[in-house]
């Protein structure tokens, strides 16, 4: 059974440029549903954590907004895609998925669909709609009963709609909430800096999940560059999701003098994604993704924000954000010949 180091920050604060000691943590999304993944496929997943404190989950991670239903999300991105076939074309930023009800799209489909439109008409009404919305900054709803593409729908079923989806979210929330607190290992974790360099060549992978927490804790921290440079020297896996790439910050020189992870190709939360969420609009003390390549990286990143990028160099997997997650596990598991 192949063991891994479930590496998670116990960081709490972070000092950003408009708020010192800005709550933070580990990102909930990323570190629930790896965990469950690697243990669903009959890993043992020791969770860790730099000092042996217990984890928190970052607070802005707990919004509603991040847990949107898979099938909302997926139905959204089929709508956006009536609109925007190039990739390249494609700018949807986090903004538009949270503040202007564009991810309500697939319930109002529902509501559409039961006033007597095809499964079609539904589609191409909210396709209309979203595209409106998303270039002039307003809201799907308001949008579609100023329209004229309400679909004969009233005012009231397309506010429920919205109100139904973000009910859906919270429930996500408190589910995976629920589902965190049963893990033992993120209650009582271990502690990286008690773990002898033979401890933790008992394992065969490690693993960080992301949220702000990692800015904090595991760059330059020797029990990470420990944790990495046996890890290393026997070939085994280092994966880091989000932020947790900073950990890669920990890694020694190699004997040319050179960093560990020079010229590897990797990925990460980009500067891009941090201008657009709330705690980097507060101002971050530094950027993950310049650091990464000034470090001497070659820096991967998808043709836009928010998109699934994994990047597998070597024995180096990295995800670029919290909708990499399932994907950057799988590549984790596929290393580890496990499924």
């Amino acid at each position: 059974m192949p063991r891994i180091a479930y590496l998670v920050s116990s960081a709490r604060e972070i000092d950003l440029r408009d708020s010192s000691g800005h709550p933070t943590g580990f990102w909930l999304e990323e570190a629930l549903l790896s965990y469950e993944r690697f243990a669903a496929a009959g890993a043992d997943v020791v969770v860790i954590t730099p000092d042996g404190s217990a984890p928190v989950p970052d607070p802005y991670g707990l919004e509603p907004i991040f847990h949107y239903p898979a099938e909302d999300r997926d139905y959204f991105a089929s709508v956006y895609r009536t609109f925007h076939h190039d990739p390249d074309d494609i700018r949807i930023t986090l903004h538009h998925t949270t503040e202007l009800d564009l991810v309500a799209s697939r319930r109002i489909a529902l509501r559409l669909g039961a006033a007597g439109c095809t499964p079609a008409q539904a589609h191409d009404v909210v396709s209309r709609a979203a595209k409106i919305a998303w270039a002039q900054d307003r809201k799907l709803v308001d949008v579609m009963l100023a329209e004229g593409l309400d679909g004969g729908l009233p005012e009231a079923a397309l506010r429920d709609a919205v109100e139904e989806l973000n009910a859906a979210s919270r429930a996500v929330r408190d589910d995976r909430l629920a589902r965190l607190a049963a893990i033992e290992g993120f209650a009582s974790p271990q502690a990286l800096s008690a773990l002898t360099d033979e401890q933790l060549a008992g394992f065969d992978a490690m693993f960080a999940p992301g949220g702000h927490g990692p800015m904090v804790d595991l760059p330059g921290n020797a029990d990470v560059a420990r944790l990495l440079s046996v890890l290393h020297n026997k070939n085994a896996t280092i994966a880091a999701l989000c932020h947790a790439p900073a950990l890669l910050l920990s890694a020694p020189e190699r004997l040319d003098g050179q960093w560990l992870f020079e010229g590897f190709r990797l990925t990460a939360y980009t500067n891009e994604e941090e201008d657009q969420n709330a705690i980097g609009r507060l101002g971050m003390p530094w950027l993950l993704a310049s650091a990464l390549q000034n470090a001497g990286a070659i820096f991967d990143d998808a043709v836009y924000p928010w998109a699934s990028h994994v990047v597998v160099d070597r024995n180096l997997i990295t995800g670029q954000n919290p909708y990499s997650t399932e994907a950057t596990a799988d590549a984790v598991l596929k290393a580890l010949e496990l499924r």
